[in-house]
């Protein structure tokens, strides 16, 4: 589902811009189109702390607190890649977020998470195939819109 937001997104706004400006941004597109995907994400922190919870290991403390705080912070890391004061260093960060929440998608789906229900009937390792490219491919997005050089 995120990807499609990411990618519906990224073309309709490259849609939008180029009917207003008569150019094609592209890299606009692409932290608008972030921007978007990382607000729906950031929802989920809020509709389902507690399968989020469980998706971290339980030897990190203040689980339910830190689905609330990255919460915040992908609203904040998707405000500050449309910010060009911030672009750079929000990118930056949110490749090392992408990194360090991970461990947390594997944790969940090697113990069949399912963070909307809070329970453990998720779809498990088989998920990863899936999962772990679509990181790879978030950490692309932001940098090839915001990091790269032309």
């Amino acid at each position: 589902m995120v990807e499609i937001i990411l990618i519906a997104t990224f073309f309709l706004s490259l849609a939008v811009i180029r009917l207003t400006t008569r150019k094609w941004d592209f890299p606009r597109s692409g932290r608008i189109a972030m921007f978007a995907m990382l607000s729906f994400t950031a929802l989920g922190h809020f509709m389902f702390p507690k399968g989020m919870a469980m998706m971290i290991p339980p030897f990190i403390p203040f689980r339910l607190p830190l689905v609330y705080i990255t919460g915040l912070l992908e609203i904040a890391g998707g405000i500050g890649l449309l910010l060009p004061k911030f672009r750079k260093i929000t990118a930056i960060l949110l490749i090392i977020f992408f990194v360090i929440i991970t461990p947390a998608n594997i944790y969940a789906a090697m113990h069949h998470i399912n963070l909307q229900t809070a329970a453990y009937d998720g779809n498990g390792p088989a998920y990863l195939w899936f999962r772990l490219p679509l990181q790879v491919f978030f950490i692309a997005w932001v940098w090839y819109f915001n990091l790269r050089k032309p």
